[in-house]
């Protein structure tokens, strides 16, 4: 079996790939143009930040499984792997230290002007009395948009500098807040009128698309620092150029609108270069602790998919299947047997939206469980039942009422 790994990844992870039997094609400087050909024969693909696009599952016929060795799959068509019966993964948390240490530099260098003491020693410059003016983060209050593995890491770091630390996210508790130690806020609004320094870390795309708007920077305090480490989309890139040119508030970025896809590469834009601006070249994960993390965890996750055939993080299995039945089976340990259930559910016009195959110790019985589109009739059931060669018990019930009640679907056998 074949993975094609199509980013960098470090020679232990490559002969860990090998020991689970895998022929490994190392590719790292692979475009995303490249992918459609070099993926043709993998059966599972390896990215960091290469795009993965339509084409490469139109082509790649044996592809069962993509990983992204990062957190977020913004770079994978998703919904065209999805079509294909390709399962997603990604390594989620494993960036999380590297990302929140980023955002506490960045908070210092801002505060502290680091980054222009720096260019003025080596332009031969001496500016202490410009320099010396500086806030501080001690007592400040620190607003963290995004509570998952960053923000929180960003958060429990914070307040080790004394700081106050409030947070907002959609699925962000009054409990949660209390095992993190800091405040929850009712609104985004809310947090950007109470905090100095505002954090954002959230996923890019969809329903966090322009999450920090206009409204969100304008209520900031004047002299308040905004700081993205996450995703260029999840602010309004023209608001927040417009509070950039107006100098009201300090900004710090690791990531842009139409940042260069590469490593290398000329770029120019009208936020970097700003001098109430600093930024750093979109490294947030980018450290030998992060990278050694993740791809220990891409291993795992194709070691799973191999001994067990589970995929863990996976991004685009469906939660709820439109399944409005359950028939469970309780049958011997047979060769044939679920061929002729499923048989007889073929014939009535049945899909089979989910199976499940449970075996007793003994290995004499087993129990499956298939998720089905529609209800089988008397008749069909009656068919399943009569094999009592090799069928011990058929039970009918409808999901949804087994959650509220535990209801049997009458006529159940």
């Amino acid at each position: 079996m074949r993975i094609l790994i199509a980013d960098e990844f470090s020679k232990g992870h490559l002969d860990s790939l090998r020991g689970l039997g895998l022929t490994v094609e190392y590719k790292p400087e692979a475009k995303a143009d490249d992918l459609p050909a070099l993926a043709r024969e993998a059966a599972m693909l390896v990215v960091r930040s290469t795009e993965v696009k339509k084409a490469v599952f139109e082509q790649a016929h044996a592809l069962s499984l993509v990983i992204r060795a990062g957190a977020g799959v913004n770079t994978i068509d998703v919904a065209a792997a999805s079509g294909r019966g390709v399962y997603v993964a990604n390594c989620p948390g494993q960036n999380a230290i590297a990302v929140a240490e980023l955002t506490l530099g960045l908070m210092l260098t801002s505060d502290r002007r680091i980054a222009d003491n720096v260019q003025a020693l080596r332009e031969g410059k001496w500016n202490k009395k410009t320099f010396s003016q500086a806030r501080g983060v001690f007592g400040r209050t620190l607003g963290v948009v995004g509570l998952g593995a960053i923000g929180s890491s960003v958060a429990e770091r914070a307040r080790a500098f004394g700081m106050n630390v409030v947070g907002f996210s959609q699925r962000f508790t009054e409990a949660r807040a209390k095992e993190l130690g800091i405040e929850r806020a009712a609104s985004l609004l809310e947090l950007a009128r109470r905090c100095d320094v505002l954090t954002v870390h959230v996923p890019g795309g969809g329903s966090t698309k322009n999450l920090v708007n206009a409204a969100v920077l304008a209520a900031l305090p004047d002299g308040a620092l905004f700081i993205n480490t996450s995703r260029a989309d999840v602010v309004e890139q023209a608001a927040l150029l417009e509070e950039a040119k107006s100098g009201r508030l300090r900004i710090a970025l690791d990531v842009y609108d139409g940042e260069p896809k590469g490593s290398e590469g000329a770029f120019v834009s009208p936020l970097a270069s700003l001098p109430n601006v600093i930024g750093t070249h979109h490294i947030g994960a980018s450290t030998e602790q992060a990278q050694d993390a993740i791809a220990t965890e891409a291993v795992r996750i194709v070691e799973s998919f191999l001994t067990r055939g589970e995929v863990p993080n996976c991004v685009n299995v469906a939660q709820k299947t439109p399944a409005k039945f359950q028939l469970i089976v309780r049958h011997l340990d047979q060769v044939g047997v679920l061929a002729n259930v499923l048989g007889e559910l073929r014939e009535a016009g049945i899909n089979a939206q989910e199976l499940e195959n449970t075996i007793f110790e003994g290995h004499a019985a087993a129990c499956c469980k298939i998720q089905l589109d529609s209800r089988p009739t008397d008749e069909v059931m009656k068919r399943i039942t009569s094999r009592t060669s090799e069928i011990i018990f058929v039970d009918l019930i409808e999901p949804a009422r087994l959650r509220g009640g535990g209801t049997r679907e009458p006529g159940a056998t």
